[in-house]
């Protein structure tokens, strides 16, 4: 965690996080026009940016997601939404380098059947974490559905980035390794390479199983202990989500960060 603190005192690693921004942004605005969901999410080819970025700019990435999303949704129109929604990316643009470090780290760039299902698990856990966020602070206020939006901006983010990411890595990361800018050469304190397999599992768990459970909380078919003691229930099951979700949002937020 102590990367995203110290990269602000790195001009470059600030200059990073500003392209991530700017990318992302730019290729999420002309997208507004093709909404999935109207007012909340729409196709979004640009999700493949922060999982690239990721991989080669690490933390400035997590920051530079989540200011790219907030300005893109400036353009769709802003609300209590947002928070989440800068969040989410947050932790979208933090999991890639993380879980890829969990992973035994190395080169990024899929050239192996066994190197691209790494990728692909690795984009997995990072689309399911942002969306998890999303689409629980957005049915806890009330406006969407959490199998509704969760599922779409899992499967949005996926597929984007799981078909993109790889191809752009080919071409960027060996450029970018050459130039010497890679964060594991620009961040001394951060280990390429660095195996935390019990903490990613444990994260895992939370983000995916946190998927479940909310298809499973909304659905009427499970409803959690520590929420059934409220004896409180509501249409649009807002309370529900909100606190049956809250252990697994605050329990990935924990391991990922302690990657």
């Amino acid at each position: 965690m102590r990367e995203l603190r110290e990269m602000w005192g790195d001009t470059r690693m600030v200059v990073f996080t500003a392209i991530s921004a700017a990318l992302y942004a730019s290729i999420l605005i002309p997208f507004k026009v093709m909404p999935i969901l109207p007012g909340i999410t729409e196709f979004r080819p640009a999700n493949a940016v922060p999982v690239i970025c990721s991989l080669l700019f690490g933390p400035a990435a997590a920051w530079g997601s989540a200011i790219g999303n907030l300005i893109g949704d400036l353009f769709g129109g802003i609300g209590p939404g947002d928070m989440f929604g800068f969040a989410g990316n947050f932790l979208y643009g933090l999991v890639p380098y993380r879980a890829w470090e969990a992973l035994g780290g190395g080169d990024p760039t899929p050239r192996t059947p066994a190197m691209l299902g790494r990728m692909l698990f690795v984009v997995l856990l990072a689309a399911a974490a942002c969306s998890l966020v999303v689409g629980w602070g957005l049915n806890l206020l009330g406006f969407v559905p959490f199998p509704v939006l969760g599922n779409v901006v899992l499967l949005n983010n996926f597929v984007a980035a799981g078909v993109l990411a790889p191809l752009v890595l080919r071409v960027l990361h060996p450029r970018v390794k050459t130039g010497g800018l890679l964060y594991t050469e620009l961040m001394p304190s951060r280990r390429a390479g660095r195996r935390k397999p019990l903490r990613l599992a444990a994260a895992a768990a939370f983000t995916l199983g946190g998927h479940v459970a909310g298809n499973l909380i909304y659905a009427g078919y499970w409803t959690p202990p520590w929420v059934r003691v409220f004896d409180i229930s509501s249409a649009s099951r807002a309370f529900e989500i909100g606190v049956g979700l809250s252990p697994f949002v605050a329990g990935a937020f924990v391991c990922f960060l302690s990657l």
